[in-house]
């Protein structure tokens, strides 16, 4: 049986052409604005609840897994409940799991309380990213994603500075609140300007797909959560880590015969999206934790405040919003294949620079490398995230969403915590009060990330000189078979 058709509007009305990316902006904004206005405020948060800063993660890396294992099914209620419904509602509950993790007074509600806002921002990112693809043609699409970022990394660009100054002057619970009145705002425009796609024919929900994936995503980041700090026995963790294998296996094999899977893994077999997805998620295993471990290296191994912290983690959100500007002529110029190749190396090696920061460093020499980390990281997101759709037919622009945003959530939450374990693994026994253990640890945590990030560029080896040009340059290669009979690619 085939998919269900989706509709899609050939002719879109030009002004929702024009609000809809700031329409998904704004709540892009506020997500990110949450998520890297925390991570300055971990070392308050720590004291404050009188837990060490590493312990802290699980407030970090609970929200990403909830994220990754929620949003596969976000493409499944875009498509039965329609987008503006799903996103207006995922919008609303984020705003109020805001306030819940605001009041939490111990480290298990405020866990609770952000694993709700993963669940609501799963449905968030996908939906929103949806409703783009499915308004906007191909060879538009590159334009209209950046243009929804760009808003969208002022998150990033305030959001340490921020998250610096509320517990430098306020209880860390603060922070919280900042989303309350974005949240408003942004409830206002969707039901103004956001379109409302859904699909004709909705599938029925993979229930077993979705109970098999999810509860091997979580068991598996769990046990990477975990690792390292002898709340099991190694035997115990063993088994635990096999048996999550185990259900995701599970999961291939029954997604191989469901008519309707929660997960579509015949996507796969597209050259494009396979490379972008799989080559991206090894590439954000080596980023994904540096919003974690920069801020303390800047606040317990160099001993700064956390609003001089936050203002260390800016020039990476200022020059990932310049590079957005001009990511779409650079594609145009070079090619997904010798840009993807050339930035994941560069990224690798920026990766590694962290290791030399000391608290002799010059400031305006770690302002210069956070600026370089937000150029390369900025290209390369940009460059991954559009390739993927570049052959991917509209009636299956939902299910890529689903994929690419789920293989993207999972890859940031396993990097969190193979940062973290890997810094407690140098560590080793050492306090974490003592500032040159701590400074060494991370110094060897960020060679081990950039090696991984220059390795994890192999994989864009097998791309094509003319892949994603339906993207990069609107123009809809022919399959060389159709026009010679022959399988050589173009040239």
């Amino acid at each position: 049986m085939s998919a269900p058709q989706t509709i899609t509007n050939p002719e879109v009305d030009p002004k929702v052409k024009r609000y809809l990316p700031w329409v998904v902006a704004i709540a892009l904004f506020m997500e990110q604005l949450d998520s890297t206005i925390i991570n300055t405020a971990i070392p308050s948060m720590a004291a404050s609840l009188n837990v060490t800063p590493l312990s802290l993660k699980a407030v970090v890396s609970g929200y990403i897994l909830s994220l990754a294992v929620s949003i596969p099914i976000s493409g499944w209620m875009a498509d039965r409940f329609g987008t503006r419904r799903v996103f207006a509602t995922a919008v609303g509950l984020f705003t109020f799991s805001s306030i819940l993790c605001g009041l939490s007074f111990n480290v298990p509600m405020l866990i609770a309380a952000r694993m709700l806002q993963g669940f609501s921002a799963a449905m968030m990112m996908p939906v929103g990213r949806l409703t783009v693809i499915r308004t906007f043609p191909k060879s538009e699409l590159l334009a209209a994603m950046n243009f929804v970022i760009i808003p969208a990394l002022i998150g990033p660009l305030l959001g340490p500075t921020i998250g610096g100054l509320i517990v430098y002057w306020l209880p860390w619970q603060a922070i919280f609140f900042v989303n309350v009145p974005i949240g408003l705002i942004a409830q206002w425009l969707i039901h103004k300007h956001m379109p409302d796609y859904r699909s004709d024919v909705p599938r029925p929900l993979d229930v077993i797909g979705f109970a098999l994936f999810g509860s091997g995503v979580a068991l598996l980041s769990w046990i990477l959560e975990i690792f390292g700090e002898h709340y099991l026995d190694t035997t115990s963790t063993a088994i635990l880590f096999l048996l999550s294998l185990g259900l995701l296996a599970a999961y291939v094999l029954h997604a191989r015969h469901a008519i309707y899977p929660l997960l579509q893994l015949a996507l796969f077999k597209t050259r494009t999206f396979r490379i972008s997805v799989a080559g991206g998620f090894i590439t954000r295993l080596g980023v994904g934790g540096l919003p974690f471990l920069l801020p303390l290296l800047y606040q317990i191994g160099l001993g700064l405040p956390a609003w001089q912290s936050g203002l260390l983690l800016m020039p990476t959100a200022a020059a990932a919003m310049v590079m957005k500007l001009i990511s779409v002529r650079v594609l145009r110029r070079f090619g997904y294949r010798k840009v993807l190749i050339v930035n994941t190396v560069m990224i690798g090696i920026t990766i590694c620079m962290f290791s030399i920061i000391t608290p002799s460093t010059p400031i305006w020499a770690i302002l210069l490398l956070a600026l370089s980390q937000g150029f390369f990281n900025s290209l390369q997101f940009s460059s991954m995230n559009s390739m993927a759709y570049a052959d991917i037919k509209a009636e299956d622009s939902s299910m890529a969403s689903t994929i690419a945003s789920s293989m993207q959530q999972m890859s940031m939450s396993f990097g969190l915590a193979f940062g973290s374990i890997i810094a407690a693994w140098y560590l080793g026994d050492l306090p974490q009060s003592d500032r040159t253990a701590v400074i060494s640890a991370l110094h060897h945590a960020f060679l081990t990330l950039g090696g991984l990030t220059v390795l994890s560029s192999l994989s864009f080896w097998t791309l094509r000189a003319n892949d994603g040009e339906a993207v990069s340059k609107g123009i809809v290669v022919q399959k060389v078979a159709e026009v010679t009979g022959t399988n050589t690619p173009p040239v």
